[in-house]
């Protein structure tokens, strides 16, 4: 997202009374919206802009459920989801809105393969309150979920369920009680003073910056339980996380039934690129197809066909790490990009730590994995 000082705003094609402000978000999405919040609390003028009519489908932060977890494969995204918990609490406490349900998170995954240990050893690096299954007490733990042979599992205790939507309201309330100014059907074309702006579908780098992200369509599946309630969130069925299997290298992930009753949100963690502007045109269904195989090997308990298939975007940097940085040209613009696929449940710390930037303070994390000279780096390697 972008901060930029004392900009009149573009209304209907045509310039309307000049406005000031200290801050411009650019992108309405969960990471902008939490940015604008922080800003509004450390008493800046704030203006968000999104290019949608609000609320939308046409981005990465719609829909009601999201999988928040402590498990990663690597220890700085832990080391941040620490004290996001502590954020994300203190949002329902300041709204008396419920945004988190604890399910726990299934880790399953090839018991010798380096992605599956890694989850594992990071929780335990990281003393992640955890249980470790067997093959021999799997079933008893997490019935109607066949554990591939070969396969290890372990449960993230902490992990559960984000209320996306209802997260999102809840934080544009506060920015906009706290003073802030929201301002939707508005899209950032070009200003003069910026070379590059990012925004919740594009992830837009002049050549100096660097990367050009890639921006995959996902299909969102909701498969049918064959007895009601057999998978439902009720009956303390977890979220669940399968690092590879037989199907696919990708990640597959899983919600319990919840926003739809005797419906179960299972997903693949990746996609066909696409054109964000184009993205009805979109229609791969290889994903589908691994799910397919993926359900009727491993969920008994459901229909190995989806009874309802939405879509998400994901924006992804080459290394898939995030980009929170300056602008290496212009200081007073700050980038936060590449989120989706794993970022909601980021959108406290991620919209402290932009606005950290944005007032120059230090970071209160270590921002060395995303910064935008890593892939500076890597291209002059290259050449």
């Amino acid at each position: 997202r972008g901060a930029e000082r004392r900009q009149g705003v573009q209304r209907g094609g045509s310039m309307s009374t000049r406005e000031e402000y200290d801050c411009v978000v650019i992108g309405a999405g969960v990471q902008g919206s939490f940015t604008a919040y922080q800003l509004a609390k450390h008493k800046k003028k704030t203006l968000l802009l999104e290019q949608f009519v609000l609320p939308h489908t046409r981005g990465s932060s719609h829909g009601q459920t999201r999988i928040i977890r402590k498990a990663y494969d690597q220890d700085f995204y832990t080391h941040m989801m620490q004290e996001c918990y502590e954020l994300w609490a203190q949002l329902e406490r300041e709204s008396s809105v419920k945004l988190y349900r604890q399910t726990g998170l299934l880790v399953m995954g090839p018991e010798n393969s380096q992605n599956y240990q890694m989850f594992k050893t990071s929780l335990e690096r990281n003393k992640v309150p955890m249980v470790n299954l067997t093959r021999d007490n799997f079933s008893q733990h997490i019935p109607n979920v066949t554990l591939a042979e070969g396969d290890g599992a372990v449960v993230d205790i902490t992990a559960g369920v984000l209320y996306a939507d209802r997260a999102l309201k809840t934080v544009q309330g506060h920015f906009q009680k706290l003073g802030g100014v929201i301002r939707d059907k508005e899209k950032v074309n070009r200003h003069p003073a910026w070379p590059c702006c990012a925004t919740d579908n594009h992830c837009c780098f002049s050549p100096a910056p660097q990367p050009n992200c890639q921006v995959v369509k996902i299909n969102v599946c909701y498969w049918k339980e064959k007895v009601l309630g057999t998978y439902d969130v009720k009956r303390r069925f977890p979220c669940f996380l399968l690092t590879e299997g037989k199907e696919s290298n990708e990640h597959i992930y899983g919600l319990p039934s919840n926003e739809y009753p005797g419906l179960v949100k299972i997903c693949y963690h990746m996609g066909s690129e696409t054109d964000p502007d184009q993205r009805d045109k979109q229609t791969d269904r290889s994903d589908i197809d691994i799910l397919q195989r993926y359900v009727a090997r491993c969920l008994p308990g459901l229909d190995p066909e989806p009874a309802v298939v939405e879509s998400c975007m994901y924006t992804l940097t080459p290394d898939r790490h995030f980009v929170l940085d300056r602008h290496p040209t212009y200081s007073n613009i700050v980038i936060g990009a590449g989120f989706s696929g794993h970022g909601f449940k980021f959108g406290p710390i991620i919209g402290k730590l932009l606005c950290e930037l944005s007032l120059g303070e230090v970071p209160s994390h270590d921002l060395s994995p995303f910064r935008i000279r890593r892939f500076q780096a890597k291209t002059k390697s290259a050449l």
